[in-house]
């Protein structure tokens, strides 16, 4: 009998039945699939949303049209992310301003672009008849802000 004991605690090692699940891959995969998602999601905001809008009879119906002017490092024009001519930006804002008169215009420039290109931009909108616009910036982390060095006298 005592060669069964020991016959019957192999068995016992061999048919445990592990009760334990081990999440380590569900984990990744679920961080796989996040990091995915906050890579995705400013190109999905981008795309027009499908939101309805509560009704009310007491709105003025006025609606200010924005133009979003771009200009990427190489000096390029982009209305609305499309390419565009200086030519056809002027032509493209006068018909919007006869259409309606309250458009603006939100104005992004990559920090590579000379400072007259964007103000040649910006003399362009104004001279089609644009009153209203503004200019797009990234707010600084206050950890990256450093003071100027002390000037030497």
């Amino acid at each position: 009998m005592a060669g069964s004991s020991s016959d019957l605690s192999q068995e016992d090692e061999s048919t445990t039945i592990v009760s334990g699940i081990n999440i380590t891959p569900f984990v990744d995969v679920v961080l796989v699939l996040l990091v995915i998602f906050m890579i995705t999601a400013p190109a999905l905001v981008k795309e027009v949303l499908e939101i309805r809008l509560p009704k009310s009879s007491t709105g003025d119906g006025q609606v200010i049209q924005t133009f979003g002017v771009a200009i990427n490092k190489e000096g390029l024009i982009l209305l609305n992310g499309t390419l565009i001519d200086e030519d056809s930006l002027k032509n493209k804002i006068k018909e919007t301003i006869q259409k309606s008169q309250d458009l603006q215009a939100i104005i992004s420039a990559d920090k590579e672009v000379p400072y007259g290109r964007v103000v040649h931009v910006i003399d362009v909108l104004k001279s089609s008849g644009l009153e209203k616009f503004a200019v797009q910036i990234e707010k600084e982390s206050s950890t990256s802000q450093e003071s100027p060095p002390a000037p030497n006298l």
